[in-house]
């Protein structure tokens, strides 16, 4: 297996190769790199706890909006990638400390480091660049090495990344001879940033369903009383106010059996609800479109103004219809000349119907000046629809996001599509995710949210949770801390790199604050299992975290897995491994069912399970 990348995402994965499924791994990387930074050593220990003391205390006392985003941020980042061995990586992924990987330096990815590599011999490559570029460039050389080898690219661009992936594998196709090569020669195009979004977001929101979509199923898991009832038990919570690292019975525990589940009292789970058909999807987020909704064009005072003049004009239309006795469609007609004064006076006329021509040109001089308000309004909303939003007065119950980068941008849409308010909060003027926020329309408060006043413009007081998600640890640490004195009581989701730095800050604020929910997740640790499930030929659907573990979705053909073929769904339940949830394109299997040869099944499944599985 080789792997290339110049951030954490590619560390993680080489450590998951190794720990969890033993195999040996060539690691690519820039020399000297200032953006990857392994899993934790020990220098970086001490100097996360370091920082950690320091963000506390200048977040405390508010006087250093500095340190909070500084250089301290990059903590840790300074080792170059041959100081990294994966005695130390493997056991942040799965406790396997032996051999060391094979690492490489190279400032670019050319044909001749990709031989150096072992491409030409390896099962499989991936590419996890943060540029989309520099991962389909090297893709392209390593087809044309090895046009059998299995290839894992990570792309932002969803539409690219199907246009590539058709590319490369029509390519393996000609090059082995009309695809002899099969689903070695694969291409997969995965994103970190779609696989950990929706388990962000889903943290975020109390209440909000965990789903996982595939081609035609749509699985939907949420949290609730180990007794309650559901289609089956994925996971068991830890114990309320006990420390999820402090000991195997309070740890979480992923596909318990009905035995544990049983016992389980007074413990949180979480339950597959329901396994449906996607294709109604979730409900999309209004204002998508270019032209605002008809709502938002007026304000509600002057939409109220205009029912209010509409009524007027129809009650003296009906009042000229009593009066005089003409024909409705006419007297309606008569009370709009006389409210735009076009018509001739009525002399002679009946005094009511005087007196109701004068009462209609005083509606019409009061509504001149609400017909210009309506105009300039109008205008007002067309010009500024392409402009940043503000949060609106008196907003409550909302989530406050920090930053609008890869994984913010796919956290917002993801959050819109659960029709829940959000405001934003990012520094950078020019971040990719403006442009979505401007699209959905979404308050922005543009700022440095470590300086005062930049919470608070976001209504942070009223909000119902925070998602700091910024790349800086500090700055989204620093962040949670002043929400925390502002709301002692906030829900808070912090995306931290560091998983020993993730979960001293977890221990602290989860003791600091026992009754206010606290999560902090790391984007690497919740990306790597698809990442790595897809270089072995695995179809990982999708990925929920459960406290600091992650439970994975994968679609697995049952020929050739004799834990599968033969059984029932029932009996084929791994306890601790996986479970099957559902054959796949049928929302209706039967726990009786008995899995044949052909058949193809999702399974909720650990990382040790997906080994288990191959």
């Amino acid at each position: 297996m080789v792997v290339c990348g110049d951030d954490g995402l590619a560390h993680r994965l080489a450590a998951e190769l190794r720990g969890v499924y033993g195999e040996q791994v060539t690691l690519v990387v820039p020399p000297n790199e200032r953006t990857a930074r392994p899993p934790v050593v020990g220098r970086a220990r001490s100097a996360s706890a370091t920082l950690f003391d320091r963000v506390v205390s200048a977040t405390v006392g508010r006087g250093g909006n500095g340190p909070g985003s500084g250089s301290g941020s990059r903590a840790g980042s300074g080792s170059t990638a041959t100081a990294t061995n994966t005695g130390s990586a493997g056991s942040t992924a799965g406790g396997n400390g032996g051999d060391a990987e094979r690492v490489l330096e190279a400032a670019e990815i050319t044909e001749s480091v990709l031989a150096q590599a072992g491409v030409e011999r390896a099962a499989a490559l991936a590419l996890v660049f943060e540029d989309d570029e520099t991962n389909i460039r090297a893709a392209l050389t390593a087809r044309r090495l090895n046009p059998r080898l299995r290839l894992v690219l990570r792309l932002y661009n969803r539409r690219l990344g199907q246009h590539i992936e058709e590319l490369l594998d029509q390519a393996a196709a000609l090059a082995t001879g009309n695809g002899e090569g099969g689903t070695d020669a694969s291409t997969t195009v995965l994103s970190d940033a779609d696989t950990a979004a929706p388990a962000l977001a889903a943290t975020a929101v109390a209440g909000t369903s965990k789903v996982v979509q595939t081609e035609g199923l749509l699985l939907r898991a949420v949290e609730r009383p180990a007794a309650g009832t559901g289609l089956c038990t994925l996971a068991l919570l830890s114990p309320p106010g006990a420390d999820p690292e402090g000991g195997a019975d309070l740890e979480p525990r992923l596909l318990p059996d009905d035995d544990e589940v049983g016992q389980a009292s007074g413990r949180a789970a979480v339950v597959l609800e329901q396994v449906s058909s996607a294709g109604g999807g979730e409900s999309a987020a209004p204002g998508r479109g270019g032209v605002p909704p008809f709502a938002s064009l007026f304000s509600r005072r002057l939409r109220w103004s205009l029912a209010g003049m509409v009524a007027c004009v129809v009650a003296l239309a009906v009042a000229l219809w009593v009066v005089t006795g003409i024909h409705p469609l006419r007297a309606f007609y008569l009370t709009l000349l006389d409210l735009f004064a076009i018509d001739d006076p009525a002399l002679g006329a009946s005094l009511g119907r005087q007196i109701l021509q004068l009462l209609s040109g005083l509606v019409g001089l009061l509504l001149l000046p609400v017909l210009l308000a309506a105009v300039l309004e109008a205008l007002g909303t067309f010009r500024t629809a392409s402009a940043l939003r503000k949060p609106p007065r008196g907003l409550g119950g909302h989530v406050v996001l920090l930053g609008l980068g890869k994984i913010g941008t796919r956290v917002l849409t993801r959050l819109r599509e659960l029709n829940i308010p959000v405001v934003c909060v990012e520094s950078d003027p020019e971040a990719r995710g403006l442009a979505t926020a401007r699209r959905l329309r979404v308050p922005v408060v543009l700022g440095d949210v470590t300086q005062e006043g930049v919470l608070e413009s976001a209504k942070i007081h009223r909000a119902y949770a925070l998602l700091a998600v910024t790349s800086a640890d500090t700055t989204n640490l620093e962040a949670v801390l002043y929400a925390r004195n502002v709301r002692p009581d906030l829900r808070v989701v912090l995306r931290l790199y560091d998983d020993d730095f993730a979960t001293a800050v977890y221990r602290t604020l989860r003791a600091a604050y026992p009754h206010a929910l606290t999560r902090s997740r790391s984007v690497t640790h919740l990306a790597a299992p698809a990442f790595a499930g897809a270089m072995l030929g695995r179809q990982v659907l999708g990925a929920i975290a459960v406290e600091r573990r992650v439970l994975l979705f994968a679609a697995v053909d049952v020929s050739g897995h004799p834990q599968l073929e033969g059984r029932t769904v029932r009996d084929a339940f791994q306890a601790g491994s996986w479970r099957v949830l559902a054959l796949e394109g049928r929302t209706d299997t039967a726990p009786d069912h008995v899995l044949e040869k052909g058949d193809r099944v999702v399974v909720a499944t650990t990382r040790r399970g997906l080994a288990e599985l191959r």
